[in-house]
């Protein structure tokens, strides 16, 4: 638990560590979780196989991209680790999410600003189900956030940067108040686990906890690291680690991850450093 005073606490594997699923010895892939994410139309596929690959190497069972006939192909023929799954509509979305199997939903990367989103982000939802919500997942209800915060009843994670949050939360929350005040007044106000993504990225639940993140690096301004992310927390929440902790270690690792790339990262290697990164703090626990 993250105490709260004077000081801000800081974000750092003693605080998480004891929550993050391990796999067991004796369970399969299932065990470790199923995640759906939504994908993109066929000219922004990136950011769904960015965020698949994510959730799988932070250790996922399994991860499945849903998304129309147009996209499907490029998923399958590009993707090998990661499914596909077949969806046209939002109601073909629902039957896909409400299988007992799937753990954690994401929604938002390369989605697009439309009418489809948001149904799907709503189907998901209703599941009661842990979801991550990123990107176009967010900006789709800037003009009715009332709409999406009544709709959160259970584990979820948002993950805007600070236009996102803006469009969002702009009407809710004075733009003027420090970033952990911004995010801790969002958190509550959507009745989620926000994250605030900047150089010291806030990670705020809605119960009053919160945790600032100073281990990133600015190679991380780059095209693609916020799927990552969002991958990882989605990740993370199909183990069945609880929402508040998932996104601090999602936030933790990323940033990691970055600092051990270091120079001319780009968000394809943000993935390819976590395994080494996992198997330090295997040794660690």
């Amino acid at each position: 638990m993250f105490s709260l005073g004077t000081t801000h606490p800081i974000n750092k594997p003693e605080n998480w560590l004891k929550y993050f699923p391990w796999p067991h010895p004796e369970g399969n892939k299932y065990d470790r979780g199923h995640a759906i994410i939504m994908g993109g139309e066929w000219h922004s596929t990136g950011a769904g196989k960015l965020s698949a690959y994510a959730a799988l190497r932070v250790g996922a069972g399994l991860v499945s991209i849903a998304c129309n006939e147009r996209s499907l192909q490029l998923y399958a023929v590009s993707l090998q680790a990661v499914m596909t799954k077949l969806m046209e509509t939002s109601d073909d979305f629902a039957d896909i999410v409400n299988d007992p199997r799937v753990k954690s939903i994401l929604l938002g990367p390369g989605a697009g600003v439309n009418v489809h989103t948001k149904n799907c982000v709503l189907q998901a939802l209703i599941t009661s189900k842990p979801v991550v919500l990123d990107a176009d997942a967010l900006s789709v209800f800037s003009e009715i956030p009332e709409q999406l915060f009544s709709a959160i009843n259970s584990p979820c994670i948002l993950t805007p940067h600070e236009g996102e949050f803006a469009r969002l939360f702009g009407r809710l929350i004075n733009k003027g108040q420090q970033s952990i005040d911004r995010a801790l007044q969002a958190a509550k106000a959507s009745n989620s686990v926000v994250v605030l993504k900047g150089a010291n990225t806030v990670i705020a639940s809605h119960d009053g906890r919160y945790a600032v993140n100073n281990n990133a690096t600015p190679f991380l301004a780059t095209a693609g690291s916020g799927d990552v992310l969002a991958g990882m927390c989605t990740g993370l929440l199909a183990q069945s680690m609880p929402a508040f902790e998932a996104a601090c270690a999602a936030v933790w690792l990323h940033a990691e991850a970055a600092r051990s790339f270091g120079a001319g990262l780009i968000a394809e290697d943000i993935s390819s450093q976590l395994p080494a990164i996992l198997q330090k703090l295997i040794l660690s626990r």
